[in-house]
């Protein structure tokens, strides 16, 4: 089976507010796993549903500490701030400084239908923010405080 094509920006379902999960079956799950294989063939830290072309509120994120499932997402708890750099995925060779909450608690099912909560800060509370942003269509450079090119 073919990977999945990552969508750039200008795709209209990077815009859209995504639909929630109400039923977990084998078509999710099977979504769930090809969303971590393409964010790990391209060597990015989370990605959303809609940036594979779907709009489902679904994300995976790893940034190290093993991968977090997420199936209609939600921040329950925010605090601190800190600005940091971001790049996305679906904006190739631009990277801008976005500020964001620097501990985050997410609420969310798990790939059994499970309800699980993520706690998380540093770059994991950022990926968290990122990936659940593209879910109500909000891009990182429509936060971002000051936005480059990056070579590539």
């Amino acid at each position: 089976m073919a990977a999945l094509k990552i969508v750039e920006i200008g795709e209209p379902v990077l815009r859209q507010k995504c639909r929630e999960v109400t039923v977990i079956n084998k078509k999710i799950k099977k979504l769930l796993d090809r969303m971590k294989e393409a964010m790990y063939k391209a060597n990015g830290v989370g990605l959303a549903a809609p940036q594979v072309g779907v709009s489902k509120r679904i994300v995976v994120v790893d940034v190290g500490e093993g991968v977090w499932e997420l199936i209609n997402p939600e921040i329950i708890f925010q605090e601190g701030e800190e600005l940091g750099i971001e790049g996305c995925l679906s904006i190739p060779g631009v990277a801008g400084e976005v500020s964001r909450a620097a501990r985050v608690r997410v609420r969310a099912l798990n790939r059994q239908g499970q309800q699980q909560v993520v706690t998380a800060e540093g770059l994991g509370a950022r990926a968290l923010q990122h990936e659940i942003d593209h879910l109500d269509g909000i891009l990182f450079i429509d936060k971002a405080i000051k936005i480059s090119r990056q070579e590539s």
